[in-house]
């Protein structure tokens, strides 16, 4: 056992399975008290179980850490709630909340259905904010804590989860509005985009070229998680690790502005926009123009 959050008590959703997991028992091995949440379903949201939270448990207990499992649905403000209040409860206080859980339901956006939208976006987006919202009432109070969501490098877009998509740029804007609230109070809040195998990436629809497993990802959130994160004052930030790599993301800025005198018009917009402040290309559009013009090239016949 280690001693990197010694002290600590730390709640983590999607503990049950891949990153979750990985961060819960990483948090454990470092000498944390962790509530273990996971509501046990398949990854498209189906078929609650509580045994993947009492698992975990078992493992963190065998290892010679202390846990508590929740099986709640996060996705409703009681479950948010029950998983910090069993950290109270159980521990006196709460450290750190990590929110991981997260479900797929693919669909192209013009098929796409209600059922198959609001899911996605209350497990993912909801399911941050009714933790986020819990812990940090007590983090406000204690003058301290840690809040970590989960997006992806998906916030940039997505041809085929828009759903997925949406919520996870959801979690950005909700990680920096907690920074920005919280930060008077000592609290900080960070998000983590991973590239990781696991469950979820297996069904991604194109090859992920930097690949690590869930331990990395575990490892950086031990860190943010950490009295050494808080006293260099991270907060705000968006972090990818992608096994041996650790990256971080811009803040989203203005890049180039126009200003005009005596009010816009269609024809004066077009010129602004087709010169002076032009467009900033999206990355991920010019991969998939790539992607398509290679896939028509192997779909060529020989001359």
């Amino acid at each position: 056992m280690g001693n990197f959050l010694a002290g600590r008590v730390v709640a983590v959703t999607g503990a049950g399975r891949g990153i979750g997991r990985a961060v819960a028992r990483a948090a454990a091995a470092e000498g944390a008290k962790v509530v273990v949440n996971d509501y046990g379903v398949a990854a498209d949201g189906t078929a609650p179980a509580s045994e993947v939270a009492d698992a975990v448990v078992k493992e963190i207990e065998a290892a010679g850490g202390e846990a508590v499992a929740v099986a709640d649905d996060i996705s409703t403000m009681a479950g948010g709630r029950r998983v910090v209040d069993t950290a109270l409860e159980r521990y006196g206080r709460i450290d750190g909340a990590v929110c991981v859980a997260g479900i797929l339901r693919e669909r192209m956006l013009f098929n796409m259905t209600e059922e198959e939208w609001d899911p996605v976006i209350a497990t993912h987006l909801k399911g941050t904010f009714t933790v986020f919202r819990a812990a940090a009432a007590v983090m406000r109070r204690q003058r301290s804590g840690t809040l970590i969501g989960f997006t992806s490098g998906n916030h940039q877009g997505s041809v085929s989860q828009a759903n997925y998509s949406a919520a996870k740029g959801g979690v950005i804007s909700l990680v920096r509005s907690a920074a920005l609230g919280l930060n008077k109070y000592g609290v900080t809040a960070n998000a983590v985009a991973p590239v990781a195998r696991t469950r979820m990436s297996a069904g991604v629809p194109m090859e992920l070229k930097e690949i690590g497993e869930p331990e990395d990802v575990a490892a950086l959130v031990v860190y943010l998680l950490s009295g050494e994160a808080a006293a260099q004052g991270i907060t705000g930030q968006v972090y990818t690790v992608a096994g041996p790599k650790i990256a971080v993301w811009a803040q989203p800025r203005e890049l180039r502005s126009a200003h005009v005198e005596g009010g816009w018009t269609p024809a004066r917009v077009g010129e602004v926009l087709g010169g002076s402040v032009g467009a900033d290309p999206m990355p991920m559009l010019s991969q998939l123009a790539a992607m398509e013009s290679a896939a028509r090239g192997a779909a060529r016949p020989n001359a």
